[in-house]
Parts: C-alpha cells; sequence; structure tokens
C-alpha cells in the first residue's frame, strides 16, 4: 500500500471515530434535556476527549 493510501486510512479511522463519539455524545446529551447548542457542545466535547493516539496506533496496526 503507497503512503498516501495509509495516511488516508489512518485519517478515515479518525473520521470515523469522530463521527460516532459526536453521534453519541449529541443523542445522550439531548436525551438527558439539553438544549440543541448544549447537545452541539457535548458533541464537540466527546470528540476533544478522543484518545488520538490509541485511534492512530489501532489503524496503523490494522494496515500492517
Amino acid at each position: 500500500m503507497r503512503s498516501n493510501s495509509k495516511q488516508l486510512a489512518i485519517a478515515k479511522t479518525v473520521q470515523n471515530a469522530c463521527i460516532r463519539v459526536a453521534k453519541e455524545g449529541f443523542y445522550n446529551a439531548s436525551m438527558s434535556g439539553l438544549c440543541t447548542e448544549g447537545a452541539i457542545e457535548s458533541a464537540i466535547g466527546a470528540m476533544q476527549s478522543l484518545d488520538l493516539e490509541a485511534i492512530v496506533g489501532k489503524a496503523i496496526q490494522d494496515e500492517q
């Protein structure tokens, strides 16, 4: 696999993780009664708390 393809695969893994936790964070906040703005802030917080080293490390292992 070319280097650019590996980098794209890692980026896609990170992107998918961000989308997953943002959806979960927004849903959980909405179900807790937060307004839309609060739920969005919760989704952003969930993305900020991702363990990027772990996600990238796993993506690299999966590519090998």
